[in-house]
């Protein structure tokens, strides 16, 4: 398995902070922080699109 880099937490006000993370091989990852080891994974562009539409608004949370 490929080492996972995890950025700083992101936090919503109020909300459960989330991590993204990714890896040498181009696979992305997010897990909610403290608990990286229980994580969603997908590629860059999935997870970018995933995020674009929640801060778009079509969504009001990630889980």
């Amino acid at each position: 398995m490929s080492h996972i880099h995890w950025e700083d937490p992101f936090c919503g006000d109020g909300n459960n902070c989330f991590r993204i993370g990714t890896d040498t091989v181009g696979n992305a990852y997010i897990a909610v922080s403290g608990a990286e080891d229980r994580y969603v994974t997908d590629t860059r562009d999935a997870l970018r699109a995933l995020i674009r539409d929640i801060k778009a608004g079509k969504a009001d949370h990630l889980l």
